[in-house]
């Protein structure tokens, strides 16, 4: 039977494979022991309370989800269950962070 698609060359499939087995038998490579710096382009101030953070989460979940929903309006078929399946994800997240918003600030 006749494939379709050819081999690969051997050089490429044999160096794929060499990488391969060279990080999977020592997988000290793959630790890098210089520090993580994370960009600063989007810092959050480091003394923002815990309370404002979440409130910020849960608005901007809302929103999201919102936004979703509009927009799925716009669409048919599986485009439109995808997408209203994501604003589905976004909406349970909002609930949980209501419910962490709701622990950290009772309302009494």
């Amino acid at each position: 039977m006749v494939k379709p698609t050819p081999n690969p060359p051997e050089s490429e499939a044999e160096s794929t494979t060499h990488r391969t087995s060279r990080l999977h038998l020592n997988p000290a490579i793959l630790k890098n022991n210089a520090p993580h710096n994370p960009s600063t382009m989007f810092t959050i101030a480091p003394g923002i309370d815990t309370e404002s953070l979440l409130a910020h989460a849960c608005e901007s979940l809302a929103s999201a989800s919102v936004m979703a929903s509009d927009f799925a309006t716009f669409l048919d078929g599986p485009q439109r269950s995808m997408l209203l399946g994501i604003q589905q994800v976004i909406m349970l997240a909002d609930l949980a962070v209501n419910r962490a918003l709701d622990n950290v600030a009772p309302l009494d």
